[in-house]
C-alpha cells in the first residue's frame, strides 16, 4: 500500500498515515462525547428526522391539489435519480475539497430547494415541473453530501464503531419520528409548513457542521488529479481490497433479490391482510429493532467485524419467512424487529471496518461506489419486485428471498478475506 505526496514520489505507508483509525486517536480528545462528535451528532439527528419528512409532505401536497398519485412517485424519482448519478462525483469532491466543506454546501443547496417548495406550497398548487426539479436540486445535495458521511466519522472519534452504532441508534429513532412529526404538521398547517421545517433541518446541520473544528491530515495536502483521474484512482483503491470488493459483489445480487423486494412487497402483503394501521406499527416496530441493533453494536467487539456482521443478516430470512407464512400481526412484528436488529448492527460492523481499513485520502471515493452500487441494486429490486410477484406469486418470491438470503449469509462466511478480517 502506498500514499502519495505532492513531489510526484511514492513511500511506503505507515499505519499512522495509512490508518484512519489511528489518526482520529491522535488528533481528538479522549472519549466519544467530545465537541466535533456532538455537532456531528446533532447534525445527523436533524438531517435523519427532515428526511423522513419528505415522502409525507409530498403526498399530502400534491394529492392534496389533485396532482394523480403518480406524480409523488415521479417527484420521489426525481430525488433518487440525480443522487445514483452524481454521488460518485461527489467522493471525487469530497476528497478532493474536503467532507466537511462539501457538506456545508449540500446542506445550503438543500436549504435553498427545500424554502422554495415550502413557499410554492404555501402559495398553493406548484406546478408540478417545479416540484421535480427541485426534487431534483435535493438529490444532487444529497450525492454532494452522502460521500462525506463515512470519512468524517474517523476524524472525529477515536472509537469509530462506538460512534457509528450511536449515530445508528440516533438515525432509527428520527426515522420513526420524522414521518409523525410531518404527518402532525400537515394536518395543521399544510405541506408547506412541513417543508418549512425540512429547510430548517438543513440550516441546523450546515450551523453544525461549519462550527467543527477539523484537524488537517496529511491525505487533505495529497495533489489531485482530473476527475476522471481521480475516479479511476478511487476505483484502483476498490479493486486492490478483495474483501470489500466481494461484500459489494454479494450485496448487488442481494440488494436486487433480496432487500430491493422486501419493502414493497411487505407494504403489499400486510397491508392487504391486516391494513394499513398495522403496516405503520410493524415499520415502527422495525425502528425500534434498527435502534437495539445499534445498541447492540455499541457493546458488542467482536475479533472478526464482517464475520459476526454476516451471522446476524441470518434474520433477514427469517423475517421473510413469516412473512411468507400466513401469520399474526404480532409474529410479522417479531419478524420486524429481527430484521430491524439484525440490519442495523450489520451496517455498523460494516462500516466501522470501511472506516478503519481504508486510507483516509480515498475513504470518499470507495464509500460513494458502495452507495451508488448498492442504490441502484435497490431500486432495480423495489422496481422488479411487483412484476416477479404479478408472474410468480408474492409467497414464492418471499420464499426465494429466504433462500438466496441464507445463500448469501454462507457466500460471505465462505470468503477468506471477509471471514478473517481482523478489528482494526
Amino acid at each position: 500500500m502506498t500514499e502519495k505526496i505532492p513531489a510526484g514520489r511514492q513511500v511506503p505507508a505507515s499505519p499512522a498515515t495509512a490508518g484512519a483509525h489511528g489518526r482520529a486517536a491522535a488528533t481528538e480528545p479522549p472519549g466519544l462525547w467530545n465537541r466535533n462528535f456532538r455537532l456531528f451528532f446533532v447534525a445527523r439527528s436533524v438531517a435523519v428526522f427532515g428526511d423522513g419528512m419528505v415522502p409525507v409532505a409530498l403526498a399530502a401536497g400534491l394529492l392534496g391539489a389533485g396532482r394523480p398519485a403518480s406524480s409523488v412517485g415521479y417527484a420521489l424519482g426525481s430525488w433518487m435519480g440525480p443522487f445514483a448519478l452524481l454521488v460518485l462525483f461527489g467522493g471525487v469532491l469530497a476528497d478532493r475539497f474536503t467532507a466537511r466543506h462539501m457538506m456545508i454546501i449540500a446542506d445550503v443547496l438543500r436549504l435553498a430547494g427545500a424554502s422554495t417548495l415550502a413557499v410554492l406550497f404555501a402559495a398553493g398548487s406548484p406546478p408540478l415541473w417545479s416540484v421535480y426539479a427541485l426534487s431534483a436540486v435535493s438529490g444532487v445535495g444529497a450525492a454532494l453530501f452522502q460521500p462525506g458521511v463515512a470519512s468524517t466519522i474517523p476524524r472525529i472519534s477515536a472509537d469509530v464503531q462506538r460512534a457509528n452504532a450511536v449515530l445508528r441508534v440516533i438515525e432509527a429513532l428520527m426515522t420513526m419520528a420524522g414521518p409523525a412529526f410531518a404527518g402532525l404538521v400537515v394536518a395543521l398547517a399544510g405541506a408547506g409548513a412541513v417543508f418549512g421545517a425540512n429547510a430548517a433541518t438543513f440550516g441546523v446541520s450546515a450551523v453544525c457542521l461549519a462550527l467543527m473544528r477539523m484537524v488537517p491530515l496529511p491525505g487533505d495536502q495529497v495533489r489531485r488529479g482530473s476527475m476522471m483521474a481521480e475516479l479511476a484512482d478511487g476505483w484502483r483503491e476498490f479493486r486492490a481490497r478483495s474483501w470489500l470488493w466481494q461484500v459489494i459483489a454479494v450485496w448487488t445480487v442481494y440488494g436486487l433479490t433480496v432487500l430491493g423486494p422486501m419493502l414493497p412487497l411487505t407494504a403489499a402483503l400486510v397491508t392487504d391482510r391486516h391494513g394499513s394501521a398495522s403496516y405503520g406499527l410493524l415499520m415502527a416496530v422495525n425502528g425500534a429493532g434498527s435502534a437495539v441493533g445499534g445498541l447492540l453494536a455499541l457493546r458488542s467487539r467482536p475479533a472478526r467485524p464482517l464475520a459476526t456482521g454476516a451471522v446476524a443478516l441470518i434474520g433477514v430470512p427469517v423475517n421473510l419467512a413469516l412473512l411468507a407464512s400466513d401469520v399474526s400481526v404480532v409474529a410479522l412484528g417479531v419478524g420486524q424487529f429481527v430484521v430491524g436488529t439484525a440490519f442495523a448492527y450489520w451496517l455498523v460492523m460494516w462500516s466501522t471496518a470501511v472506516q478503519t481499513h481504508v486510507p483516509q485520502q480515498a475513504l470518499n471515493r470507495l464509500h460513494a461506489y458502495d452507495v451508488a452500487g448498492s442504490l441502484l441494486m435497490l431500486a432495480a429490486g423495489r422496481a422488479l419486485a411487483g412484476p416477479a410477484s404479478e408472474a410468480l406469486g408474492t409467497r414464492q418470491v418471499l420464499l426465494g428471498g429466504v433462500v438466496l438470503g441464507t445463500l448469501a449469509v454462507g457466500v460471505l462466511l465462505a470468503i477468506p478475506s471477509v471471514r478473517r478480517l481482523p478489528r482494526a
